[in-house]
């Protein structure tokens, strides 16, 4: 990392623990100094620390490929960037996010390829669209992403795994690894997603999104900024 952030982590923080947090992810993300200075005021060290994982990447991938899932996706994403001010449909949501792929992105963190949206998959004389497709470099993974504009629901895990299915079958190359599949929801249960995902042997992951900066937390950065 540049010296700078180092020097800023000096400055900011008194944890050595939240400071590896923060180097780690401006190492891996490409963060500047600052989207660091944003990512501490926001204080997501902490809320990464309340987190609980909702995938089965242990059970359903090899040790070290589920250790480098566990890293790649987390359990909240921020698509704040899209200016969303009301609830919108799952098309339009999507739209957005096409449209601004840049950025979705750079929130999903370094290695991701956009390969398409609403992509095609026939099998059987039937037709099947995954709502987003990309490709990891480090994992080496076909990751489907599907949107859903409420909270979670049991079904969407079957649906997925049926899309995972057919992209092992008809997309996969010999030397890449299992297709991993996000399910990208307004709010999620931690336990129904542990049930759902209980005998799902298909690499499956889901994450809330907000749309904008949670209230307190908006409330807390301009306070700081006025203060600093």
């Amino acid at each position: 990392m540049p010296w700078g952030h180092n020097l800023l982590l000096l400055d900011k923080l008194q944890s050595l623990q939240a400071a590896e947090f923060y180097a780690s992810e401006a190492a891996s993300k490409g963060w500047s100094r600052d989207l660091l200075l944003n990512a501490i005021k926001m204080d997501t060290y902490s809320q990464a620390q309340k987190q609980l994982k909702t995938h089965n990447f242990n059970q359903t991938l090899p040790e070290a490929h589920a250790d480098y899932a566990n890293e790649v996706f987390r359990s909240t994403y921020n698509l704040g960037f899209l200016g969303v001010t009301e609830p919108m449909k799952e098309l339009e949501l999507e739209n957005r996010l096409i449209a601004k792929i840049r950025a979705f992105i750079l929130e999903l963190g370094r290695g991701f390829s956009f390969i398409g949206n609403q992509y095609r998959l026939e099998y059987n004389g039937k037709e099947y669209f995954v709502d987003m497709l990309f490709f990891h470099r480090g994992l080496r993974s076909l990751v489907a992403i599907e949107l859903k504009i409420g909270s979670f629901k049991a079904e969407y895990v079957g649906k997925m795994n049926l899309y995972l299915s057919l992209l092992d079958r008809l997309e996969k190359s010999e030397n890449e690894n299992p297709s991993i599949g996000i399910l990208l929801c307004a709010d999620k249960d931690h336990l129904d997603v542990e049930i759902a995902l209980q005998d799902i042997n298909k690499p499956i992951g889901v994450a809330e999104y907000q749309l904008l900066l949670p209230q307190a937390e908006l409330q807390r950065l301009i306070l700081d900024e006025f203060n600093s």
